[in-house]
């Protein structure tokens, strides 16, 4: 008798009439809604169809490089390099979370996306003309699996990936997961010939075989990475790069400082830059050059969703543990003061983590919100049910006491007090000492005013600037106390958040929070679970954001109003920019612009 409640369950699941698959096939995904761009469309929008090809362009990098594998798991990869395979799928710059056909040619899948067939376009082959096909595919997904990151392996346990035949490959998922069946879409693909004798998480001192729209022709380690465009590119003629990647020669040559790569740039050493001081832009971008129009400045706002910059906290170690001490550190940083003295009024102050977006919480939460976060309310800071977020705000004057003296009850709550004007903790008579992570050569001018007001707290801060391979390696090993970090923009959220805050992920570079915190974990895994679920979305998105900004785990420091680019007037680009990216690799060389500069520059 104990056996038969389970017998007769199989039977009764073993008898259910089978639900019936509808299969469908498209050319075309998206995460929301549909494809910007129908069947058969030509270019997308913001590239230009006629744009000539040839010129060259010459950009700079801060920092070193010592490899050219973008998947190792140790070494500094070269800039560039995560161009240099084609994709199944590639996405456009003017939506968000669609995607087109690249290497593939078109899918059937399931209606619930547990899997799908892939047919891969005959044409589709790497740099030596050798084809790529289902083999490659399926081997790609093996080497990340068994040799990449551990978080992709996470994320794709239980998916498998194999060859039909050798145009075509079928994606199998463990459940029906459309987010997780779109995210594969845009693995680069390896060739198997090339890399199937080589560790993929290991560096790489010379370059693979590729298959993008560049190929590495001359590099020196560490100085310089020159691509040369594809004359006979396979796919120079889809929809999808009609149009883009026009020049013929793309360098990126390495400076250790910033301030000697910007003299560089006026002095014509190379073409194009993207400026993140407001300081510099606005005293130092003067001149006869400037004056004369040989270098153009331009500026374009800020509207849709950015990237963010904090201060992440490594929240696994002490005292960023206890949530007063986080709240106290974001009372002393002073960005009106910064904003005004360092900045030129140029940012503005991140008050969210999807900025400039619907899912930016805002206001009191709404009654979709309130009953989502109501079951967890003794878990979560009153603040998120009785107070609109908004970062601290100063008067601007750089001795602000109010948000010190805010700041130093919020201390002594959490067992420290000044002694000697040293913060000792209560139980241990040990001061508080803290490390800010820098890295060399870039512009680290608002350091300095945080560390002076932490020391009005009694706070010994110290700055510790290491070059960028070092800086990289502490970073991916969690060995810092504060690191200032870019948050990529996202204008919806989606199943990335799970390698920035999610517990499984505490290795990730991206979760630089170092977060373990089950309510979070929980809200994302709601999140990935709704994916393509906008109703849904819209209130999981909003609570996340609140519980993120009143735990403060992290703290906001600025994003750009407007994107500031000077470059040497020999560049034209369509008249329509693309709303997520610079847009860059659709300008082309301009032989009459270029004719007007010395011969030197040109």
């Amino acid at each position: 008798m104990l056996f038969r409640p389970i017998t007769l369950l199989l039977l009764s699941a073993l008898c259910a009439p089978l639900q019936a698959q509808e299969v469908q096939e498209s050319r075309a995904f998206a995460t929301l809604g549909e494809p910007k761009y129908a069947p058969g469309f030509s270019h997308f929008d913001y590239a230009d169809p006629s744009a000539p090809k040839g010129g060259h362009l010459t950009l700079a990098v801060v920092g070193t490089y010592d490899n050219f594998n973008r998947y190792a798991s140790r070494g500094n990869p070269g800039a560039g390099t995560e161009t240099l395979y084609d994709r199944l799928f590639t996405s456009s710059d003017d939506e968000p979370g669609s995607y087109y056909p690249l290497i593939a040619e078109s899918a059937r899948y399931s209606d619930d996306f547990r899997w799908m067939e892939i047919r891969l376009n005959p044409r589709a082959q790497f740099h030596d003309a050798t084809p790529i096909t289902a083999q490659d595919v399926a081997f790609t997904f093996d080497k990340f699996m068994r040799e990449g990151v551990p978080q992709f392996r996470v994320v794709y346990r239980g998916v498998t990936v194999r060859a039909l035949d050798s145009q075509r490959v079928r994606i199998d998922l463990p459940k029906p997961d459309k987010d997780l069946m779109l995210g594969l879409l845009t693995l680069p693909v390896l060739s198997q010939r090339d890399w199937q004798n080589r560790k993929f998480n290991e560096p790489l001192s010379a370059p693979p075989l590729s298959s993008g729209p560049y190929r590495i022709s001359r590099y020196k380690l560490g100085q310089y990475i020159e691509y040369s465009r594809v004359k006979n590119y396979w796919a120079a003629d889809l929809p999808v790069n009609r149009g883009r990647f026009n020049v013929d020669t793309l360098r990126y040559d390495y400076y250790l400082d910033d301030n000697v790569a910007f003299e560089a740039f006026k002095a014509g050493a190379f073409d194009l830059r993207e400026e993140g001081s407001a300081k510099k832009w606005a005293t130092q971008y003067r001149g006869r050059n400037f004056d004369s129009r040989l270098i153009v400045k331009q500026t374009t706002p800020n509207r849709v969703s950015t990237n963010t910059t904090w201060l992440a906290l490594n929240n696994e170690k002490a005292p960023f543990n206890d949530r007063r001490v986080r709240q106290a550190l974001t009372l002393a940083f002073d960005f009106e003061w910064m904003n005004k003295a360092l900045f030129y009024g140029a940012y503005q102050r991140v008050s969210s983590y999807f900025q400039n977006t619907e899912y930016a919480a805002s206001g009191l939460p709404d009654a979709a919100q309130q009953a989502l976060l109501a079951p967890f309310k003794a878990q979560l800071p009153p603040e998120v049910f009785s107070a609109p977020y908004a970062p601290p705000h100063t008067d601007g004057s750089g001795y602000d006491r109010a948000n010190l003296l805010k700041a130093l009850d919020l201390l002594r709550q959490a067992g420290w007090q000044v002694k000697h004007q040293q913060l000792v903790n209560d139980k241990t008579g040990q001061p508080m000492r803290l490390e800010l992570l820098l890295r060399s050569g870039a512009s680290n001018d608002w350091a300095l005013p945080w560390q002076h007001s932490l020391s009005r707290l009694g706070i010994s801060l110290t700055l510790r600037v290491v070059d960028a391979s070092q800086y990289l390696r502490r970073l991916r090993e969690g060995d810092y106390d504060m690191i200032a970090r870019v948050y990529l923009a996202m204008p919806i959220p989606s199943s990335d958040l799970q390698t920035s805050w999610q517990s499984d992920y505490i290795d990730s570079s991206w979760n630089s929070a170092r977060l373990k915190d089950p309510l979070v974990d929980h809200f994302v895994k709601a999140i990935v679970a709704h994916q393509g679920d906008k109703a849904a979305l819209l209130p999981l998105g909003q609570a996340l954001d609140r519980i993120l900004l009143w735990n403060a785990y992290m703290i906001p420091m600025w994003y750009n109003a407007e994107d500031r680019t000077a470059f040497w007037d020999k560049f034209s680009h369509p008249a329509v920019k693309p709303a997520y990216a610079s847009g860059l690799e659709n300008w082309w060389y301009d032989v009459n612009k270029a004719a007007r500069l010395p011969a030197e520059r040109r």
